[in-house]
């Protein structure tokens, strides 16, 4: 089957390719990140310098005997503690802004790799998640970088500096102090890494769960006229609360397994406080400290305590981020099922005939939707697919848009195989006007103009015109300004239908394709329609997939699918000569009115 395949192709992504691609994102802005991290450097360097003077002032304070020579040095003292201060204002102030205006840039580049690769994935891909979902994950890869970088400016930085700074000068002070702070950070470390990274498939599994109840919810929506309809508000209800219970566990143990960090780490606090305080007071009552190194040492305690608790929210905050991106990295990871070969050649339409040769598709090694179909469309041709309903008439179709690739056999515009056309250039040449169109919640001008997006106002109107969406679009308040709702919404289907033909209108592609183009509408606009399609139609490759038979039979030839093989060919009236004819039968059921039983 396509989604196992997919699932087969899709390579599980690790910390390394997340971060991977947030370090390709961030190429251009490498030099202002390290700058600002320099500067975040700098800042925090004054959360252990400014003690050391803090330290002086009180040891000035307690031992000065004359407080007139004391003064001066007193305010040397604070005009240094000054100068620091504004050190780190500017240098704090700078790094912020310098990394806000990457970190936002970053973020936008993201979500645009995000988009533009989710866009290139096939048909299969799209029909095999949900849109939420795949909303979702690009929402959170972006996020994931934010979180990411937040942390290292805000957390990483200081903590690394104020554990650093604060070894090194009590290491002068005391070297038992610094390395009874060394072995509690040493603890705090490794229980922290070894039990988030152990925590991180619990984040996963939160992440997936969190985009499931996303999908869900985003279904059900997008649907909630049907859910409405069949009074299925229960039931909906019912499953959307499985999916929120699901969720709600996963949070409650994993919140738990967060409270587990903290009571520990609470814990090593409380005890190392005591063993340092009371091994300060031992060294102040041997007269080995003073007064102020008491203080300082308590201050550095205090701010390196503070640091230290958030330690386990660093490492929660850097493995969530990881489990955020992984999921969109998993699908930047997935290759194209899809795709132009490095040989693909620009697709060039001299006739537009179209052949099928031996073209064979499977959706799995059980289900073949498609047999050995043999089939050529002369330039100009206008042929009409039909057959009962998973006959492969869709799919026949969507072959030659590549949307499927052909399992064996080819399929050739004008003798040019059309696996080894660029995508571009073949969907280019080609117009489907789709059974049940959707539209962009755009106005009615942007969703024609998608046709040919460099068309003037004037080719829009004509092209409108000749759709007759002109007869239902001047009555609107907005006329061609307005807003169509999410995917057309706001218009009926045969409006919607339409603005489609319209669209193919305005494309003018040699090679159209009319999905029940004419199905949703009433037999008035039918009839006003079918003019507009016989101009479209001239001049061009059609292929034509009717239910209705009634709308084929001028139609140069007509296809019969049953099973996935071309039962029959020919014009309307010559199948219905043919007393065994499938065409005929069909024809019967619909000419009569009515199904006869068995």
């Amino acid at each position: 089957m396509i989604t196992d395949k997919i699932r087969g192709i899709e390579k599980q992504s690790r910390a390394r390719d997340v971060l991977w691609y947030f370090w390709q994102s961030m190429r251009s802005y490498r030099f202002w990140y390290f700058f600002a991290i320099f500067l975040f450097v700098i800042a925090s360097v004054d959360a252990v310098v400014s003690p050391i003077f803090y330290k002086k002032i009180l040891d000035t304070l307690s031992s000065a005997a004359d407080k007139s020579t004391a003064v001066p040095l007193l305010i040397h003292y604070i005009v240094i503690i000054l100068i620091l201060g504004i050190i780190n204002w500017t240098a704090f102030r700078a790094a912020t802004l310098i990394y806000n205006t990457i970190e936002a840039k970053v973020m936008a580049i993201l979500r645009q790799q995000a988009f533009d690769h989710l866009m290139e994935h096939s048909y299969s891909f799209f029909a095999n998640n949900f849109t939420g979902s795949l909303v979702q994950r690009v929402n959170r890869f972006a996020r994931a970088f934010e979180n990411l970088t937040d942390s290292i400016a805000w957390s990483m930085i200081p903590l690394t500096v104020n554990i650093v700074g604060v070894s090194v000068v009590l290491w002068f002070v005391n070297p038992l102090i610094s390395f009874t702070i060394l072995a509690l950070v040493t603890v705090f470390f490794t229980f922290n890494f070894f039990f988030s990274r152990w925590k991180v498939k619990y984040d996963i599994k939160l992440a997936e769960s969190d985009s499931k109840v996303t999908a869900v919810l985003s279904d059900n929506i997008t649907n909630q006229n049907t859910v409405q309809l069949f009074t299925s508000q229960s039931f909906e209800s019912e499953r959307f609360k499985e999916e929120t219970d699901k969720q709600a566990r996963i949070s409650y143990f994993t919140w738990n397994l967060s409270a587990i960090v903290d009571a520990v780490q609470a814990g090593l606090l409380v005890i190392a406080e005591f063993v340092i305080f009371y091994a300060a007071i031992r060294y102040w009552q041997a007269g080995k400290i003073t007064i102020g190194t008491f203080i300082l040492i308590q201050s550095y305690f205090i701010v390196l305590g503070s640091r230290l608790w958030d330690f386990s929210r660093i490492i929660r905050n850097v493995y969530q981020a990881f489990a955020d991106g992984k999921e969109m990295a998993d699908i930047l990871l997935t290759p194209y099922e899809i795709k132009d070969l490095p040989s693909a050649k620009p697709l060039a339409i001299h006739q537009a005939m179209i052949e099928y040769k031996d073209a064979v598709f499977n959706f799995n090694e059980t289900r073949t939707v498609l047999q050995q179909v043999n089939l050529q469309i002369h330039g100009g041709e206008k042929i009409a697919l039909i057959g009962p309903s998973g006959a492969g008439k869709s799919t026949f179709v969507r072959l030659l848009l590549r949307l499927y690739e052909v399992t064996k056999g080819t399929i050739s515009v004008d003798g040019q195989d059309i696996k080894y056309a660029t995508l571009e250039s073949l969907r280019k040449n080609i117009s489907l006007v789709p059974q049940e169109p959707i539209l962009f919640h755009r106005s009615l001008k942007e969703n024609i103009r998608y046709g040919k997006r460099e068309a003037s106002d004037e080719q829009v109107f004509e092209a409108a015109r000749l759709a007759h969406c002109d007869n239902f679009i001047k009555d609107l308040p907005l006329g061609y300004d307005t807003l169509v709702g999410e995917r057309g919404i706001k218009l009926s289907g045969g409006e919607r239908q339409r603005i489609a033909i319209a669209r193919a209108i305005l494309k003018n592609a040699p090679i159209l394709i009319l999905d029940e183009a004419t199905s949703s509408l009433d037999s008035e606009s039918e009839h006003l329609i079918q003019d507009a399609l016989e101009t479209l139609m001239k001049g061009k490759t059609v292929i034509v997939i009717a239910h209705r038979l009634s709308t084929i039979r001028k139609m140069d030839r007509i296809i019969v699918l049953e099973d996935g093989r071309v039962r029959e060919e020919g014009s309307h009236d010559e199948l219905l000569k043919h007393e065994d004819s499938l065409y005929k039968k069909l024809w019967n059921l619909q000419a009569g009115g009515f199904i006869p039983d068995a």
